[in-house]
């Protein structure tokens, strides 16, 4: 971390990621990370969703996503479905909640090497939205947790 960024959801930042276990939900259903729910989500299909439930680790709900045919009106919904889903994860109160406040004044980048330019950067390159969701969410917690001074 230099100049005032987090460009790694790992190790202390882990809990940045969406592969870290928290409950949300996606409709009536209860998903064991925001992965697990944002891949639901692709789809509208109960069986599908039921199976990405049962899956175990966010990685497993990750790569059947990849398999999903897709809604049709995924693509212009997927950023709200995040959004979404991560203020579930992030809801103000919460140990998540604080945890993320305390990155303030830091600039946050989902960097990874996988060639995700549209959630994160790759070699410097793409369009964060994932980090520029958790920017947003973390402005606004602590515009609601800041004494009106």
């Amino acid at each position: 971390m230099e100049n005032n960024v987090i460009d790694s959801f790992s190790g202390k930042y882990f809990f940045l990621s969406n592969f870290y276990p928290c409950q949300v939900m996606y409709g009536p259903d209860v998903y064991s990370s925001t992965e697990h729910g944002y891949v639901a989500a692709k789809t509208t299909n109960p069986k599908y969703r039921s199976k990405i439930q049962k899956l175990e680790t966010p990685r497993e709900a990750k790569r059947f996503g990849r398999e999903l045919t897709l809604r049709e009106d995924w693509d212009g919904m997927k950023l709200d479905v995040m959004e979404f889903l991560l203020r579930q994860k992030f809801k103000n109160g919460t140990r998540l909640a604080e945890r993320l406040m305390e990155t303030y004044g830091h600039e946050l980048i989902e960097g990874n090497t996988w060639g995700d330019t549209f959630w994160g950067t790759c070699n410097g390159k793409g369009e964060n939205h994932l980090g520029k969701l958790l920017m947003k969410i973390r402005h606004e917690l602590l515009m609601e947790n800041s004494d009106g001074s």
